[in-house]
C-alpha cells in the first residue's frame, strides 16, 4: 500500500505537510505529457521563453513572506535571513542575459556554396531531483537554463521541502509557463528510478548524498541518459601566515555555521598557519559563542534547528567519536540551552583533531568545524587534498599569485581567495572526486541541458 510522504518540521517535530506520491501509472502519464509538451515549447522564440521564465521568478518574489515562513517550518532557517531571493534573482538574471549568445549557432561557413553551422538544441525532458538545504537556489540552477533552452522540466523535490516545488510551479504557471512544460511531482524512490530506467528523461540533475548519486547512476545504467550529480563535500579553508586574521575568522566561521552548517559549500575543516593558529582559534571561539540558537521565527535567532533529527544525530556521533579519540571541544553546549538533543544542536569547534577522525574526513553537514595547525603551504595542500570530496576550497592570503599556484594543485571545483560559501553565476559550479560530475551556471550550465547538432548544407550539386 502506498504511504504518504511526510514532512516533519524541525521547529516542533510535527507533521507540517504530507503528500501522496504518484502511482506508477500516473507517473508514466506525467512523463508522457512532459514529452509531448516539449516540442511546442522549444519552438517558441527564445526571447519569449526568457520573458516567461523571468516572469515566473518575479511571481515567486511576490510570495516572499509566505516562502520565508514556510522555509523556517520546513528546514529550520531563521526568518531573519529572508529566504534565498537574492541568489535566485541574480542567477536568473545572469542566465537569461547570456542565453542568446550562449545558445547562438556557431557558423563555420556561410557562402554561396555551403552553409555549415553547429546549433545547440534542447535535450528534451529534464528531471531535477532537488535537495532541501537551499531548496530554491539549487532548483533554479537547472530550472532556469533548462526552460530557457527549450526543455520541459519535471521537478521532484526533497521530502523535507515538499512545499518548495509547489510554490515554484504556482509561480511559473501563473506567469504563463504551460503546466505540462514544468511539472512539480511527488515520487517515491522506486518510481523515480523506474522512470529513469525507462528513459523517461533525457537529462537528470541530482543534488544530494553520494549514496543517492549511486542510485541515480544505477537507474540510468544502460540508458545513455545524461546525469549531472552534485554530491557530498568536505570543503576546507586555509589561513596562510599573511592572511587578514579578523576577516578570515569572520568569513570562515560564517561559512561553517550559516544555515546550521547545512551548506553544500560550507566550511567543514580549517587549516591555520602555526603563526596565527592560537589567535585564530581564540577569535573563532568568541565568534561562535555570540550565536543565538533557537526558534527560527524569533528575530534574535541566528542559528536555527537542523532540518531533521537524524541529521543532527550524525553530527553528534561524529563529535562524540572525535572527542573519545582525543579531540578537544571548545564550546560548552550549556551556553546554548535550546539544544534539546534533537534537531536543535549547539555549534561546536574541535581542536586536536586528525584525519583519522570521521569529523575531518566524512561530510558533517552541521554546525561543527575542526581546526588544525599547519606549518605552511605544503602541509596544507596535502591535508586539503586528503578527502574523497572536491567542491570548493577557501584560501586566505594577501598574495593572489600564491593563491593561484596553490589552487592549481588542489583537487576541487572552485578556488576562493578571501571569501567562501558563495556561488558566482558567471562561473561554472562543478566538483570532482566523490562530489560528482557535471556543470551548472555560467555558459557551461547550458551545455548540460542542450546537445549539439551540426548542419552541412551544400547549395550546389557540383
Amino acid at each position: 500500500m502506498t504511504k504518504p510522504i511526510q514532512l516533519i518540521s524541525p521547529v516542533d517535530g510535527r507533521v507540517y505537510a504530507e503528500r501522496m506520491p504518484l502511482s506508477m501509472a500516473d507517473a508514466k502519464a506525467m512523463a508522457r505529457r512532459a514529452r509531448a509538451a516539449q516540442p511546442a515549447w522549444a519552438a517558441r522564440p527564445l526571447e519569449e521563453r526568457i520573458a516567461l521564465v523571468k516572469a515566473g521568478v518575479a511571481k515567486l518574489n511576490e510570495m516572499k513572506d509566505l516562502v520565508v515562513e514556510e522555509l523556517a517550518w520546513q528546514m529550520g532557517r531563521p526568518t531573519r535571513f529572508g529566504g534565498e531571493f537574492g541568489g535566485v534573482n541574480d542567477r536568473t538574471s545572469y542566465m537569461a542575459e547570456i542565453a542568446a549568445e550562449t545558445l547562438a549557432p556557431t557558423v563555420v561557413e556561410a557562402s554561396d556554396r555551403f552553409e555549415r553551422r553547429i546549433v545547440r538544441e534542447a535535450v528534451g525532458v529534464v528531471l531535477i531531483v532537488a535537495p532541501w538545504n537551499y531548496p530554491y537556489l539549487t532548483t533554479i540552477n537547472t530550472l532556469v537554463p533548462a526552460l530557457i533552452a527549450g526543455n520541459s522540466v519535471v521537478l521532484k523535490h526533497a521530502s523535507q521541502t515538499l512545499l518548495v516545488g509547489e510554490r515554484l510551479a504556482d509561480a511559473f504557471h501563473a506567469a504563463g509557463v504551460p503546466e505540462d512544460v514544468f511539472q512539480n511531482v511527488v515520487l517515491d524512490h522506486g518510481t523515480t528510478e523506474a522512470l529513469i530506467g525507462a528513459r523517461a528523461f533525457n537529462f537528470v540533475n541530482f543534488t544530494g548524498s553520494v549514496s543517492g548519486g549511486y542510485a541515480i547512476e544505477r537507474a540510468a545504467a544502460g540508458t545513455f541518459t545524461a546525469t549531472g550529480l552534485e554530491l557530498g563535500g568536505k570543503d576546507p579553508g586555509y589561513v596562510r601566515a599573511d592572511a587578514d586574521l579578523d576577516a578570515a575568522v569572520d568569513s570562515l566561521m560564517d561559512g561553517a555555521m550559516f544555515n546550521a552548517g547545512q551548506c553544500c559549500c560550507g566550511i567543514e575543516r580549517i587549516y591555520v598557519h602555526e603563526s596565527l593558529y592560537d589567535a585564530f582559534v581564540e577569535k573563532a571561539v568568541a565568534w561562535v559563542k555570540a550565536l543565538k540558537l533557537g526558534n527560527p521565527f524569533e528575530p534574535e535567532t541566528t542559528l536555527g534547528p537542523m532540518a531533521n533529527v537524524r541529521f543532527a544525530r550524525v553530527v553528534r556521533e561524529q563529535v562524540a567519536e572525535a572527542v573519545a579519540a582525543g579531540a578537544k571541544p571548545l564550546i560548552d553546549p550549556a551556553l546554548f540551552p535550546a539544544d534539546d538533543g534533537g534537531a536543535y544542536l549547539a555549534p561546536q569547534i574541535l581542536v586536536n583533531v586528525t584525519h583519522d577522525m570521521r569529523v575531518m574526513k566524512e561530510e558533517s553537514f552541521g554546525p561543527v568545524v575542526g581546526i588544525m595547525k599547519v606549518s605552511g603551504d605544503e602541509e596544507a595542500i596535502g591535508l586539503m587534498n586528503d578527502s574523497p570530496y572536491g567542491l570548493t576550497c577557501s584560501l586566505w592570503t594577501e598574495d593572489a599569485e600564491a593563491a593561484a599556484e596553490i589552487g592549481a594543485r588542489l583537487e576541487t571545483g572552485t578556488v576562493y581567495m578571501n571569501r567562501c560559501d558563495y556561488l558566482d553565476p558567471a562561473l561554472c559550479w562543478t566538483g570532482c572526486k566523490d562530489t560528482g560530475r557535471g556543470a551548472a551556471l555560467s555558459a557551461l550550465g547550458y551545455m548540460s541541458v542542450t546537445r549539439p547538432k551540426s548542419y552541412h548544407l551544400k547549395k550546389v550539386t557540383k
